[in-house]
Parts: structure tokens; sequence; C-alpha cells
């Protein structure tokens, strides 16, 4: 069974630091865009970074390139997000989520062509 589960989430003041981990079984990650998606409340889901099958290719969103950096780790079937310089604007549930294997990615990609996803994990950036 394809399970993808977020960890890491937290309460973090703004210019701190945390790393997202999505943990996957069930699949392998070379078959598939890994992409990370967050979701304030009364907002549409966004796309925030993605990673290609290949693990060649990766891609932000501009309202965090610079300060997220998206990477995986085959041989522990996980794909991290460190998220650094946060900002209050970055509060949100953030989720992890698989579509078939690409040779690149955007994260711009609607959300609703990915088909597995995460329960998410809750990051507030407050003072």
């Amino acid at each position: 069974q394809l399970q993808l589960v977020e960890s890491g989430g937290g309460l973090v003041q703004p210019g701190g630091s945390l790393r997202l981990s999505c943990t996957t079984s069930g699949l392998i990650l070379d078959y598939y865009v890994i992409g990370w998606f967050r979701q304030a409340p009364g907002k549409e889901r966004e796309g925030v970074s993605c990673i290609s099958s290949s693990g060649g290719s990766t891609n932000y969103a501009d309202s965090v390139k610079g300060r997220f950096t998206i990477s995986r780790d085959s041989a522990k079937n996980t794909v991290y997000l460190q998220m650094n310089s946060l900002k209050p604007e970055d509060t949100a549930v953030y989720y992890c989520a698989a579509k078939p294997r690409d040779y690149y990615c955007s994260a711009y990609v609607s959300y609703k062509l990915y088909d597995y996803w995460g329960q998410g994990t809750q990051v507030t950036v407050s003072s």
C-alpha cells in the first residue's frame, strides 16, 4: 500500500528553520515526482517545491526560492524540505504528494495532478 507521511512541522519564530520529512512506503522514488504543497486557512492549496523522479531536477515557487531546499534520500525513501528564514506568511499545513515519473517538475503544476497524498504537518511561524 502506497503511503506518504509528513513530519517535522511545529512552531518556529520568524527567521527560524525547520526541516520537513516525507517518508514514503510502497513506492520507489525513482518512479515518482514528489511535490510539497501548503494550504493556509481560507486559501487554495499551492505548490511549494518538487523533485523529479530522477532526483536531478528541482523547482520552487518564487515565494520560497532561495529559502527552501528540497532533497531526497532514496535509501530511506524520504524526501526533505529544508525551510530557512521562515516568515509568518509561510504558516500553513504542508503536504507531500506523489505523481508518476517525469524528468522534470514544476512547483506550479496543479495539485490535482498528484495522485497520492500525506496527511499534512502544521507549520506555524510566529513570535
